[in-house]
This record gives C-alpha cells, sequence and structure tokens, in this order.
C-alpha cells in the first residue's frame, strides 16, 4: 500500500466531520481520538491474545521440566511482561502508518511507546531478580545470606537508570552531559545515603558472616533480643523473646556493638556464671570437731582428709602452737564449702568437664564475698539450661549452712520486727 493511500486512510474521519459540517480543528480531534482509540482497542486485544499464549507456553514447559526455577519465573509474572512486548511493538510498526498525516504526533506517541518499554523492562528485569531471589531462598546453602539486601541494590539501580531514561526522553536531553549527570549523582547520594550505607554493610555483614538469618543477637542499642528473620538493604528484622520485633539499621551491624550467641550455639556448652554471696561474718577457722563433722559429707570426705595431712605437716615444720587456730595454717569452712561446690559441679553429669570449670572468690563487697560458679552446660537450650543452673544453684544454697555458713540478705520488715523484739527482751 502506497503513501498516498495510507494518508487518505488516515485523514478519512477527518473530511468525513468536514463535510458534516464541523470546522477543521474539531475535526482533526476526533479523527485522531477515534484513531487512538482504535489503536488501543487492537492493542489491548493483541496483548489478551498473546498474554494467554505465552503464559500458557510457560506454564506447558514449567509442568515438563524438574527445575523449579522455571515455577518461579511464572511466579513472578515473568511471562506476562514479556508478552506486553509484542503488541506494543505492533503499535510501534503501525503508528508511523495511521498517523502519517501527523508527523508531529507520530514523535510524541513513539515517545510514550518508549517510555512504556523502559516501564516494562524495569518490571521484566524487576521479576528475574525476584525468580533469583525466590530459587536461592529453597537452597540450604543461600538460606542465611541477605540476598533480599542485593536484590534491592539492583531494584534500585534499574529503577534508577529507567528514570534517567524517562527524563532524557521527556525532555529531550542528553543526561550523560558531565555537568548534569554530576548534580544527578550528588542528588541520588543525598537521597539514597542509608540505602548506599546499608548496600555497603550488608556485603560486610556477607563477607564477613558477622550475622545470619536465624542468628540470636541482643543488641542493647535497639532493645533487640531475639532471633534474625530477616536481613534486608536499610534494615535486620529480629523477632525478640516477647513475639514482639525490632528493627535494628544494617549499617549498626558493623558501626556498633552487638552480641550474637551463634558462637555459644555452635560450641560444645554453654556458660554458667553466677555468684553466691556469703556473709562475711559467718566465716571462719574449722576446728578437729567441725571437720570430723564435716567428713559425714561423701563428697567432700577425701579432700578433707588429704587436706588435713597437708595441714598438719606444715604446721609441724614450723612447730606451730595449735592451742590458738590462728597459729599456722588451716581449714576455713568457706574454703571447704568452695571445693564442695567444685566437686558437685564436676560430678554433675549434665556439665561438660572438658570445658572450663572453676569456683572462684570474687573481690569482698558491702554484700558480703561472692564465690562464683563458672562452668559449661552440655544442653545450650535455653529452657533446659535455666533448669540445669537453677538445680545447682539449689542445692548449693541449701547446702551452705551444713558448713556453718550464711548467705548475705539485705534486711526485710520482718527481720527489723525481730530485732526489735530482742531488743525488748
Amino acid at each position: 500500500m502506497n503513501q498516498d493511500k495510507w494518508l487518505y486512510y488516515s485523514t478519512f474521519l477527518k473530511e468525513y466531520f468536514i463535510d458534516i459540517g464541523l470546522n477543521n480543528t474539531i475535526a482533526i480531534g476526533l479523527n485522531i481520538l477515534i484513531s487512538l482509540l482504535v489503536v488501543a482497542l487492537i492493542a489491548t486485544i493483541l496483548d489478551i491474545v498473546f498474554r494467554k499464549i505465552i503464559v500458557q507456553s510457560f506454564k506447558i514447559f514449567s509442568d515438563k521440566t524438574r527445575s523449579t526455577f522455571d515455577d518461579f519465573l511464572i511466579q513472578s509474572n515473568f511471562p506476562r511482561f514479556i508478552s506486553h512486548f509484542i503488541p506494543v511493538s505492533i503499535v510501534w510498526l503501525v503508528i508511523p502508518y495511521i498517523f502519517i498525516a501527523y508527523p508531529k504526533l507520530i514523535l510524541l506517541l513513539h515517545k510514550i511507546i518508549l517510555i512504556y518499554i523502559v516501564i516494562l523492562s524495569a518490571l521484566v528485569f524487576r521479576s528475574i531478580l525476584r525468580t533469583i531471589k525466590n530459587y536461592a531462598e529453597t537452597k540450604p546453602k543461600y538460606q542465611d545470606k541477605p540476598i533480599q539486601s542485593y536484590v534491592q541494590v539492583f531494584m534500585i539501580f534499574a529503577w534508577g537508570t529507567a528514570l534517567f531514561f524517562i527524563v532524557n526522553l521527556v525532555i529531550g536531553y542528553d543526561i550523560i552531559n558531565v555537568a548534569t549527570f554530576g548534580a544527578a549523582s550528588a542528588v541520588v547520594l543525598l537521597i539514597f545515603k542509608d540505602t548506599i550505607l546499608g548496600f555497603v554493610a550488608s556485603i560486610q555483614v556477607s563477607v564477613n558472616d558477622i550475622v545470619r538469618i536465624g542468628d540470636w543477637i541482643t543488641f542493647s542499642k535497639f532493645g533487640a533480643d531475639g532471633y534474625v528473620t530477616e536481613i534486608n538493604l536499610a534494615t535486620v528484622r529480629v523477632q525478640n523473646f516477647d513475639n514482639t520485633f525490632t528493627t535494628v539499621p544494617t549499617y549498626s551491624l558493623i558501626a556498633d556493638s552487638f552480641q550474637n550467641w551463634r558462637g555459644m550455639q555452635e560450641s560444645k556448652g554453654r556458660r554458667i556464671k553466677r555468684s553466691i554471696f556469703i556473709k562475711q561474718s559467718t566465716i571462719k577457722f574449722m576446728s578437729n570437731e567441725d571437720l570430723n563433722k564435716l567428713k559425714q559429707i561423701q563428697l567432700i570426705a577425701p579432700y578433707i582428709e588429704h587436706r588435713e595431712r597437708e595441714v598438719s605437716a606444715f604446721n609441724k615444720s614450723l612447730n606451730a602452737d595449735k592451742s590458738s587456730l590462728i597459729n599456722g595454717r588451716n581449714q576455713t569452712n568457706l574454703g571447704v564449702f568452695r571445693m564442695y561446690a567444685e566437686s558437685f559441679i564436676s560430678e554433675n553429669e549434665l556439665i561438660n568437664p572438658d570445658l572450663f570449670l572453676m569456683v572462684r572468690h570474687l573481690a569482698p563487697t558491702d554484700k558480703g564475698i561472692p564465690l562464683e560458679i563458672f562452668c559449661f552446660t552440655y544442653d545450650k537450650a535455653w529452657q533446659n539450661y535455666e533448669r540445669i543452673q537453677a538445680d545447682i544453684f539449689d542445692h548449693l544454697i541449701a547446702s551452705v549452712p551444713y558448713f556453718g555458713l550464711e548467705i548475705f540478705e539485705n534486711p526485710t520488715g520482718s527481720d527489723f520486727s525481730n530485732m526489735d523484739v530482742n531488743k525488748a527482751k
């Protein structure tokens, strides 16, 4: 079909409207409007047809393959976005013929189509990224990696590129111009400052294996104490043990100090570190009668006997006058209790003997002498760990009076009442 015939069909409606009495401007407007509606109708019909064909073809192909990658492609609407390119390409080709009488309109419509193609390309790219993300998350190797962060970075880059192209199409100016590009870069850096910092942090978190999804972290600055459920470009989501959620800026993971309990969970034991405060006025030297009484405690009897021989030999070498217990060396009730606590913990089958185990004195305080228990349990599950710790301290606290010791406590109301009664007597 030659150009004259296309020109005739392009202006056919305009001539008709002029013949029925409409002025030239209205006739041209109606001609263009009706032509646009016809093009839009044809494009819509083509879009529906090609979308059904392409989407259905993808589904048939997906059902015949073992890989789940193509399933995720369908879920992310990749076939649907791809199908839009065919009708829009056809419209691009026919517009110069349908609107041959209106060259400026052709340029405008081509710009609009190009903008649509740019947006459509970004959507296709997004669907591919989502497919890669969803597919990678099914692989154990990548389940603890911040894939979402990388997807967000690429999407920002894609939409930024699309925006530049759209601006270029709208204003018809070369955005690669150095001054313009520099100004645009400054604006982008300002707007996406947190995103850029988050991206850098995400890379460092991933490469250095600082945090994984599923890690238990404690971040006092943000009130976070729980398991990491999501690592994004800008934030890390933590589900606290009270089932609330805390969002922590990703950059804070490398800028601030926090506690990651993964090392404990992957180790051979979980640490117990707690003190019993002994009242200092109850500490005393042990007489032979006291020691003989404590020998009835089977767990500590061998130690007392061995220690008695050592002390006796030392005192004889000094010719110490034992008519007073302060002369020479003597065993104290606190020392014997300390060894009893260590022996009791060592005999506990729930305590890992291969890891560090110790019972020690800390510096005296106004609340007594802290006797610190330091050991590791085999079981690292929180509930079981607390039970083991409670059982150990239940026993040790109940054992304290057997050694003539008392646990320090601040006086309460009943204590003051007893003091008043004793004074009255």
